[in-house]
């Protein structure tokens, strides 16, 4: 299966947002990471990456990118309110794929901080848990 839905990047707002997935997803693939879903949305949000780990776990990545860390950075800004539409987002997926209901799962936040290609990157596994 490869991307439920793939956005047209068409403002530089997301033109930068694909250069952070990209870069995100080149890094999880290094990792051994299989692509199951890009840019998976629902009413209740979209999750940018979807992968299945080596370990066999089922891993939603949260890409964000900050040029400073003004307001907190890149990972604050994955707020409570952010998470809880992610977890949302992942039941709906799981509801549309049952055959990954069985998998363990996590939730992790790839943030980018400055410019690339000398950003600052920051794998953050098992940022968040599901309640």
């Amino acid at each position: 299966m490869k991307s439920h839905h793939r956005l047209a990047a068409g403002s530089p707002k997301q033109c930068q947002g694909r250069v952070a997935e990209d870069h995100a997803l080149r890094r999880l693939l290094q990792a051994g990471h299989h692509l199951l879903a890009r840019n998976y949305h629902c009413r209740a949000g979209e999750i940018d990456l979807i992968t299945l780990s080596t370990a066999n776990v089922l891993v939603f990545t949260e890409v964000r990118w900050r040029r400073n860390l003004a307001y907190g950075g890149a990972l604050a800004s994955v707020t409570l309110s952010k998470q809880r539409r992610l977890i949302v987002t992942a039941r709906h997926f799981l509801a549309c794929h049952p055959v990954n209901q069985i998998r363990a799962m996590r939730f992790d936040v790839f943030g980018l901080t400055g410019l690339p290609p000398h950003w600052q990157c920051h794998w953050i596994r098992g940022a968040f848990a599901a309640a």
